[in-house]
């Protein structure tokens, strides 16, 4: 006898075809999880390569995000576990914790079959910064400048940590304000762990170039992505630099809502050009002072070589916020 499970309570198919019949069944998709079952509330969001569902656990109640990644192949269920494996070995309180995860069915592209990695996260109502920041700008509503280096410093200690893991450093690689949570007390929470990998990269050769190029590409937003990643060197070394360009674009996000970038992606203009220009463009009226700006232009360095690391971003944001709080 099949079971079907409507709003998380069993039900055979007599019944399930007596409530379509009345026509009053909202069916919500059943989930189990390592023996725990939820049901699926609503889709909040969707990507590339993954969907994030807000689901509830049946027997508490409680509400829960939901990433669910479609593997195709052998090789996607690969990615897939690396993340979780992210996700269980990271430890912080400005990243995002892992709650539970499992991959059900087995990837095969020659048979076409696909796996599913299914992983629990916690539910943050308030939504991304994204949110925050977009409804802020449809009323010209600036941050403090006390919150702006409040849940930047918050973030920057986020990927310190990161960067300075051991054995190996790793970078993130897709900071951007759509993947920074707030929690109800407006702490940042940084997530999408899908595009972490190890730090250091040494490229030899144009097969390895272009590789890395097209991950860029798939995995790192345009209007975050670090020059270097737009077009690799043949022989070069990448590091974790590329999230400190990817910082200076939040950074100018919290003030003016957007990534520099993504005004000009938004004009139809090219977004390679324009990174590669080193051009940043500050409005004329604006509440902050030069020293933030400053502080942007610091960040954004084209040659990598030249850019801050963590701890220098740091050091000076610390700086100007202590000589900000004692000017007022």
């Amino acid at each position: 006898m099949t079971i079907h499970y409507v709003d998380g309570y069993k039900m055979n198919a007599l019944g399930l075809s007596t409530l379509l019949k009345m026509g009053c069944l909202c069916i919500r998709e059943s989930i189990d999880i390592n023996g725990i079952k939820y049901v699926v509330n609503e889709r909040l969001g969707e990507g590339g390569f993954s969907c994030v569902d807000l689901v509830e656990q049946t027997s508490t109640k409680k509400k829960f995000a939901l990433k669910r990644i479609t593997c195709h192949s052998i090789e996607d269920q690969k990615i897939a576990n690396q993340e979780i494996m992210y996700y269980k070995k990271l430890k912080h309180p400005n990243i995002i914790q892992l709650i539970d995860a499992c991959i059900k069915g087995s990837a095969d592209i020659v048979v076409q079959t696909t796996s599913e990695a299914y992983l629990l996260l916690p539910y943050y109502k308030r939504g991304t910064l994204h949110d925050y920041l977009t409804v802020r700008q449809s009323s010209t509503n600036y941050l403090d400048i006390r919150e702006v280096l409040r849940l930047f410093l918050d973030i920057c200690e986020a990927v310190k940590y990161l960067h300075n893991y051991s054995p190996e450093a790793i970078a993130h690689r897709d900071i951007k304000v759509a993947n920074v949570c707030l929690t109800d007390n407006m702490d940042p929470i940084l997530m999408d762990l899908g595009s972490c990998t190890t730090a250091k990269v040494q490229i030899c050769g144009v097969q390895d170039a272009q590789k890395l190029q097209d991950l860029a590409a798939e995995r790192c937003s345009m209007t975050y992505r670090a020059p270097e990643l737009f077009h690799v060197e043949s022989y070069c070394v990448i590091d974790q630099r590329t999230d400190i360009w990817s910082l200076g674009c939040l950074l100018y996000a919290l003030l003016y809502f957007k990534s520099p970038y993504d005004i000009i992606y938004e004009r139809g203009d090219s977004v390679n050009l324009a990174v590669l220009s080193g051009n940043i463009f500050f409005p004329d009226n604006t509440p902050f002072p030069q020293e933030l700006h400053d502080i942007i232009t610091f960040i954004l360095k084209v040659n990598s070589a030249e850019r801050p690391f963590i701890e220098d971003v740091i050091d000076r944001v610390t700086n100007f916020k202590r000589q900000f709080e004692f000017a007022v």
